[in-house]
């Protein structure tokens, strides 16, 4: 075995020195900010019970608009949280210690390829989904924008639309430059391996 492949063995119960030990169990300094993020979706789940009652309540005197925005407001909520779940779950797990759920019925699918790559493009679409739903619910009440009633103003509406575009492209630069990333770390593996 060559000295490069002995280093990188890991040892169980081998200790650090002093400042290796800090600097790496220095990331549990961000357990409260998964603690509080846990916290965040306990607010998210009654502000969606609010939202849902307040739709149940006046289920027979909305219109239908005003139902598909309340329904799209409790989409938009749903969205938020599963965003939230990605970043506690997948962000424990890349970046403070193992959650151990191998094998566990409710692992979820992505957790067992989970890394900060992966984790940045799967925030990157939640948050193209959120965006999509905010934008959805502005071109619903845009109709509104000629009668001068509506929350929204044309500037608004367009920017909100060139904000979303944004937010687009940005993950398909993320997209491309992960790729590109993996093609080359996948081509030194292959000159290493020959």
């Amino acid at each position: 075995m060559s000295a490069v492949s002995d280093a990188r063995t890991p040892l169980k119960g081998r200790s650090l020195r002093p400042v290796p030990m800090l600097i790496f169990g220095s990331r549990w300094l961000q357990l409260p900010l998964y603690v509080g993020l846990i916290i965040a979706q306990g607010v998210y789940v009654v502000l969606f019970l609010k939202e849902l009652w307040h739709l149940f309540a006046h289920s027979f005197d909305f219109s239908e608009q005003q139902i598909m925005l309340a329904v799209l407001g409790l989409i938009d909520v749903v969205m938020i949280s599963n965003l939230l779940v990605m970043v506690i779950v997948g962000g424990y797990e890349t970046f403070v210690s193992r959650l151990n759920l191998q094998g566990h019925p409710d692992e979820p699918e992505w957790l067992s390829h989970v890394n900060a790559s992966v984790l940045k493009i799967k925030l990157a679409m939640a948050i193209i989904g959120i965006s999509s739903i905010h934008l959805l619910r502005t071109f619903i009440e845009a109709g509104a924008l000629s009668s001068g009633k509506g929350n929204y103003t044309e500037t608004g509406v367009m920017w909100q639309t060139i904000i979303h575009c944004v937010f687009i492209l940005s993950a398909i630069g993320i997209a491309i430059v992960d790729k590109l990333s993996n093609d080359s770390i996948e081509g030194a593996k292959q000159q290493v391996g020959h």
